[in-house]
């Protein structure tokens, strides 16, 4: 089984709102960066935002100021809050063990991990 679940995707309608959770099975979830990524149908995969372990948060441009990455340390989970959502959101989300550091670098998964799981889907119409 993958290593991380995600949940929380559905269908909305634009300016609404939605909270994604990723869940380690495994392994402390807390002790590692974490990035949340998305594909729309037809497009190749994109890093939305990471959050290392301590701390550092990173956003792609476009959620900027519409999701908020944090951690549940109690509930060891690292959620994705997308507030303002457009059609343009609308994609399968996953996450995944990512790097997380300072500089323009795209948001993108640590090169050893391969485990995706299904993902939780997001679609925004209306």
């Amino acid at each position: 089984q993958p290593p991380l679940e995600e949940s929380g995707g559905g269908l909305v309608q634009p300016g609404e709102s939605l909270r994604l959770s990723c869940l380690a099975r495994e392994f402390q979830i807390n002790t590692h960066s974490i990035g949340w990524f998305r594909q729309a149908p037809g497009k190749e995969r994109e890093g939305v935002s990471c959050i290392s372990d301590g701390g550092k948060i990173k956003y792609t441009d476009s959620v900027k100021g519409r999701f908020t990455i944090s951690r549940d340390r109690s509930e060891h989970r690292v959620l994705l809050q997308m507030n303002n959502l457009k059609p343009e959101d609308t994609a399968v989300y996953y996450c995944a063990l990512a790097p997380c550091e300072d500089g323009s670098q795209k948001i993108q998964p640590r090169a050893d991990f391969h485990s995706w799981g299904p993902g939780t889907q997001v679609q925004v119409t209306g």
